[in-house]
């Protein structure tokens, strides 16, 4: 797939992408109830340089994006969702609430939990759908 940016083919820079997957690193980051320097001792850098990468300057390589992903028990595809608009005053609010609701889902370890929550969820639809007031 091909991405337009507004930067020079062959830049270091970091581009439109690059700052969009930085905003969302510190959105997971803060979700997940961490400190930057939480983080970073996890995936083993400062904190400057962490907060750099979630202010969008400087670029977060391949191979690190994966450790990132992974201490902050999200998927690696979750730093790409509506990267294609590059505007994040224009994403969809039903879908960046579902995908906080699977960020919750995936950190219960609890089967009684979860069971708990699958109860809620199904009820609340369920109203949902029938146009209630919820």
């Amino acid at each position: 797939m091909r991405v337009s940016s507004t930067r020079t083919p062959g830049s270091r820079l970091p581009n439109e992408i690059d700052k969009a997957v930085g905003a969302k690193l510190r959105r997971f980051r803060v979700l997940a109830g961490m400190k930057l320097e939480d983080l970073a001792g996890l995936i083993g850098m400062s904190h400057q340089q962490l907060q750099k990468y979630e202010t969008g300057k400087n670029r977060i390589s391949a191979g690190l994006l994966p450790l990132i992903a992974d201490a902050l028990d999200v998927e690696l595809m979750d730093f790409y969702e509506d990267t294609k608009t590059l505007a994040p005053e224009c994403k969809d609010k039903v879908g960046t609430l579902r995908r906080e609701c699977q960020t919750w889902l995936r950190r219960t370890e609890s089967e009684q939990t979860l069971r708990s929550m699958q109860r809620v969820l199904k009820v609340l639809a369920t109203q949902g759908k029938a146009g209630q007031s919820i």
